[in-house]
């Protein structure tokens, strides 16, 4: 799409509707031209305990015998 293209729709809406775009180009431009913050170093077990698998995990699943 051209700039062309674009200000021709643009120029077609209500007031109320070109603040909403020009809200949302300013949203676009600061998630796009945002600096990567600084990643958190992970740590390692950190969600031990909270996953919990059953005993029969590993059993064959009822539907799936003939295929097998």
């Amino acid at each position: 799409m051209t700039d062309i293209q674009l200000y021709t729709k643009l120029s077609g809406l209500p007031l109320s509707l070109k603040a909403e775009v020009s809200d949302f180009i300013d949203f676009l431009k600061e998630k796009n031209f945002k600096k990567p913050g600084k990643m958190k170093k992970r740590v390692p077990g950190k969600a031990k305990g909270l996953i919990k698998m059953k005993s029969n995990f590993d059993d064959p699943i009822e539907g799936f015998k003939e295929y097998m």
